[in-house]
């Protein structure tokens, strides 16, 4: 009995001594693995690069957002856009009423109304109650004799705002009807955000392409929640846009078909109203540069230059797609694109298309001295 005892002990000694040899190798081989999002290899490709601080012509950048505009240091903001060599700003986060005023008057003070223009927005609070229309055309009204040139809409609308019975508030309300039609009386374009992109609602698996993204924010991940559906959001904006012919839309974000240009430029033969912008979406035309270039051609009177974030430094990805025809450069946020850029290499006549001319047919108040022909 005390040999089969001290076998016992023997075995369990030798089965723990290898079960811990295999814990310390899995421990050790995990810690010696990078993750996806800490691999970022150098290129050893050798070609002509195109290193592009500023754009070769003046331009204007429809959708930028800076909140903070009411005591901001307008100097050094100005300085930066004359590094990129950005001539207008065009602040889509104006709000309303006298925070509005408040971003005309630091404006004014540095007499700087020819660089940057501010588009005012709407507080959905309490919407569908008595008066809140026919209240915010007279706000719309105000803030446009104030400045305001166009107005900016929010991607909550069509997504989590809710009227005052709680239930969602879709693009297309009715209610919201007078709304885009004093904007296309006064002649404010209106720039509107509508959803995210579709990869959002998808399964958050391994063959999400947008699946990093979705890992480190978390709160983007739409699948199994309460929100529409992504086809829903988007169907009601396009139904809006069609029920407003005299109003000229925006789509933000190239209304997030940038990866089915066949698709965007249906949209755009369908309603003749709508524009689109490329900010923070350009990644999906670094990737197609042969179809992005044929689709830029077609509708280069129609497509408006947009970044979105304030990062001077990310514009030159934007220059680089646009301006050149370099290969398999990175994109500025890894998150948004892993894959590689390449250049589109447009023609100058489309260029100043994109860079300035589309945004002063639709601005007319914009002043024009400051870009050539």
């Amino acid at each position: 009995m005390k040999y089969i005892c001290q076998s016992a002990n023997l075995i369990e000694s030798v089965f723990m001594v290898i079960l811990l040899f295999f814990v310390s190798v899995r421990v050790f081989a995990q810690s010696d693995i990078m993750t996806f999002n800490e691999y970022e290899p150098i290129s050893t490709l050798v070609v002509e690069e195109h290193l592009l601080t500023s754009a070769k012509f003046p331009f204007i950048d429809i959708h930028s957002h800076q909140p903070s505009m009411t005591d901001q240091d307008l100097d050094e903001l100005i300085k930066n856009m004359d590094s990129l060599n950005m001539k207008i700003m065009i602040n889509l986060s104006g709000r309303w009423g006298n925070y509005f005023q408040s971003n005309i008057d630091n404006i004014e003070r540095k007499k700087l109304s020819n660089r940057i223009v501010v588009f005012s927005n709407i507080d959905f609070r309490n919407f569908g109650s008595d008066g809140w229309t026919e209240a915010w055309v007279e706000q719309i009204k105000i803030d446009h004799a104030k400045g305001a040139m166009g107005l900016k809409i929010f991607k909550e609308l069509g997504m989590t705002h809710k009227d005052e019975s709680g239930k969602r508030i879709q693009i297309n309300d009715p209610r919201l009807g007078p709304i885009w039609e004093i904007c296309g009386e006064l002649g404010m374009p209106v720039l509107i955000h509508s959803g995210a992109p579709s990869s959002f609602w998808k399964p958050f698996d391994e063959k999400n392409e947008r699946w990093l993204e979705m890992y480190t924010h978390k709160d983007r991940n739409y699948a199994n929640t309460n929100l529409p559906l992504w086809e829903q959001i988007i169907q009601e904006q396009h139904d809006m846009f069609s029920k407003h012919p005299k109003t000229i839309f925006i789509n933000a974000h190239l209304g997030w078909f940038g990866n089915n240009l066949e698709k965007l430029g249906q949209l755009l033969n369908d309603i003749p109203n709508m524009y689109v912008e490329f900010g923070a979406v350009i990644a999906e035309l670094g990737r197609q540069p042969k179809t992005a270039r044929q689709f830029f051609d077609r509708y280069q009177d129609r497509i408006l230059f947009g970044k979105d974030s304030w990062v001077p430094a990310e514009y030159m990805t934007y220059f680089r797609v646009l301006e050149t025809e370099d290969e398999y450069f990175p994109y500025h946020k890894k998150y948004h694109a892993f894959w590689r850029m390449y250049g589109m290499g447009l023609s100058d006549q489309i260029l100043k298309k994109i860079y300035y001319k589309n945004a002063l047919k639709i601005l007319p108040g914009i002043d024009k001295t400051q870009f050539p022909d």
